[in-house]
């Protein structure tokens, strides 16, 4: 409460000094973006063959921003990590300083039939196991596309189809993959 209070207080005197300055981002820009994006992502969804060929050619990035634990659990193969939560444009670009370099990206959605679920809106109930294949998830492409494109990464590729975690064009790197191949 006490906080509440300080806060409010803080944000009374500043705004009585004109030292408030309002938010740099707003829903309009925020919508002309998104607006933009979807006509740029169109062109942009790779099947997995295609994907896999994009993922050979030389100083691409395969970028995964899930979760730390999600990541060290299983990725694709070369994939680098930045959390979704530290998406900044600072972050980003000290993992991949040229906005040019063609990147590639994929979520949990893309993956079907693996042993980690997640509640989501559209399904707020973890699935069992008989129940995954016919549950997909939300993720986070969407969301990674919007960012990358809105700091200034256009040549951005995403794995449009959904593909079973056993499917042999999948090169997958985690320690459940190690765990998996000691057995």
């Amino acid at each position: 409460m006490k906080s509440i209070i300080f806060f409010l207080i803080s944000f009374v005197l500043l705004a009585d000094k004109k030292e408030f300055k309002p938010a740099l981002v707003n829903f309009d820009s925020y919508e002309a973006l998104v607006s933009e994006v979807k006509n740029h992502r169109s062109s942009r969804l790779v099947n997995l063959d295609e994907f896999n060929n994009l993922a050979k050619e030389k100083n691409v990035v395969i970028l995964d921003t899930r979760t730390k634990e999600l990541f060290q659990g299983k990725h694709i193969k070369g994939a680098l990590h930045l959390n979704f939560s530290a998406f900044t444009v600072r972050n980003l670009r000290r993992l991949i300083p040229n906005p040019d370099t063609k990147i590639l990206i994929y979520c949990n959605n893309n993956f079907e039939n693996d042993q980690v679920f997640f509640a989501t809106k559209a399904a707020p109930i973890l699935p069992s196991a008989q129940e995954t294949a016919k549950t997909l998830t939300l993720a986070l492409n969407i969301p990674t596309y919007i960012n990358l494109y809105g700091y200034g990464y256009k040549n951005v590729y995403e794995l449009s189809e959904l593909v079973s975690v056993n499917d042999p064009r999948l090169e997958l790197d985690g320690d459940s993959v190690s765990k998996k191949q000691k057995k």
